[in-house]
């Protein structure tokens, strides 16, 4: 895995994995259900991916959104792709939604809602936490997570 994977907290914060591709629970969360979905390659721009990565990644966004959908119900799901600090392709996977949204005692509003996302303002959560959304994200993926 490369550094950018590493720094979001791999292999603790994994939902699922794929032969090209990472879903990662972010660990800052500015919604409910926010992911980082992270090319296993150290490519540092989005065309530098091989083409097996690109023709995969019709798959995992096929799950990753079918997931946020029915666990989330968001009325948007926005994609940022930053890399200003963390080199290595990868997104930022924002369910977005009017309100609040919960899971476990884990309550997550939407602040930039209906702007864009406040990222600075994502909660923070324990690894407790982290651990109970990972595994109820799980339990909503086709595969698994595997």
């Amino acid at each position: 895995m490369n550094d950018t994977i590493r720094k979001f907290g791999y292999p603790a914060t994994m939902v699922a994995e794929y032969a090209h591709w990472v879903v990662l629970l972010r660990p800052a969360q500015p919604t409910l259900g926010s992911l980082i979905l992270a090319a296993k390659s150290d490519a540092t721009a989005f065309p530098d991916l091989k083409p097996q990565a690109f023709t995969e990644l019709a798959t995992v966004t096929k799950h990753l959104e079918g997931v946020l959908k029915e666990a989330i119900a968001p009325a948007k799901i926005n994609y940022l792709m930053l890399m200003m600090v963390d080199p290595h392709v990868h997104f930022h996977i924002i369910p977005r939604y009017e309100g609040g949204r919960g899971f476990s005692g884990i309550d997550v509003s939407d602040a930039g809602w209906p702007g864009a996302p406040a990222l600075g303002e994502a909660r923070a959560l324990s690894p407790e936490e982290n651990a109970k959304l990972i595994d109820w994200l799980r339990g909503w993926w086709p595969t698994g997570g595997r």
